[in-house]
């Protein structure tokens, strides 16, 4: 705690005044972010920010993206295994918990280049309110999605093949085939529910946590260590309630990570892609839901009065301006 404050005064004079802002856009872009208010995008080249396509930099914030994302998806993996193998009568307590104190930890160690989002849903939530442009987003959740590949492929090497069939690589799964009296038998969650609950999950993690870090003032005020930790608590408190509350087995918990449940499913395969879609779907929706709630919120929340550059509404816009 000693040394908060001269993080805090370091941060507050490359951000002009800004003390916390996790997620936000990487260096060079938060020098001109003081700037932002005075100029409106105009050209449809701006708004999307297609500059951002031939920006080493952020390419290589994409790398941190990239890795970050290879270590969540074999660390999360591996605790979800290691928790349900062991002799523990509440495994999905101690997985969330770990959960929880993971997700803190790697959006803490991505924040400083890439802003720290290891998940599109926080970059496809971050883009709709203009936090960043569409382009880095894009540029974003490829590097995610590549990143899940890379951690599935890495805990794949390292399982035996028993746990790998088992455990379906901890992937994210509706419902698996298991022998029954009368031949094999699929159990496992319905798709509507499923779908539900990653809507209701989704947004509950982006309104309870994820807002804290696109409202200036609270990110100012509490700063980037508490922020990271408020939104690893409300992933593991999520996925607790969700595979406590459905208590189905063959369903592997909410995903709110469309990334991390690819990951899995493009290695593995298999009964992964059932229903793989409701990690997409449902996630996207929640963002767009997140999205409108924020329009409807007085303008006063954010960074500017204008709201942040790209918000996907001035894009809308554009064609009849």
């Amino acid at each position: 705690m000693a040394g908060h404050g001269v993080v805090a005064e370091d941060e507050e004079s490359v951000l002009s005044g800004s003390k916390v802002r996790p997620f936000a856009t990487p260096i060079e872009e938060r020098r001109d972010m003081k700037d932002t208010g005075r100029h409106k995008p105009t050209s449809l080249t701006e708004i999307l920010g297609l500059k951002d396509f031939v920006s080493l930099e952020v390419w290589r914030a994409s790398l941190a993206e990239l890795v970050g994302m290879a270590v969540l998806v074999f660390a999360l993996d591996t605790i979800v295994i290691s928790s349900y193998e062991t002799n523990t009568k509440t495994p999905n307590l101690v997985m969330s918990f770990l959960i929880a104190i993971t997700v803190a930890i790697l959006l803490l160690a991505t924040s400083p280049v890439s802003g720290g989002h290891i998940n599109p849903v926080i970059t496809f939530s971050a883009a709709l309110t203009g936090l960043i442009s569409l382009s880095r987003a894009t540029i974003y959740i490829l590097a995610q999605c590549g990143g899940a590949v890379l951690g599935a492929l890495a805990l794949e090497a390292v399982v035996s093949s028993k746990i790998e069939q088992t455990f379906s690589l901890g992937g994210c799964t509706l419902n698996i085939v298991v022998p029954g009296p009368e031949g094999p038998v699929t159990i496992g969650l319905e798709l509507v529910q499923a779908l539900w609950l990653e809507i209701i999950c989704t947004f509950v993690f982006l309104f309870a946590s994820i807002w804290i870090a696109f409202d200036h003032r609270q990110a100012k005020a509490l700063g980037r260590v508490v922020i990271f930790s408020i939104i690893g608590a409300v992933v593991g408190l999520v996925v607790f309630i969700s595979t406590t509350v459905t208590a189905t087995k063959g369903y592997a918990g909410v995903g709110m990570n469309p990334a991390r449940c690819l990951g899995p499913a493009l290695v593995r395969g298999g009964h992964l892609w059932n229903g793989h879609w409701v990690f997409w779907v449902g996630p996207t929706i929640a963002c767009v839901g997140f999205y409108l709630y924020v329009k409807i919120i007085p303008t006063k929340h954010f960074h500017h009065a204008e709201g942040y550059k790209y918000d996907v509404l001035n894009i809308l816009k554009a064609p009849f301006a």
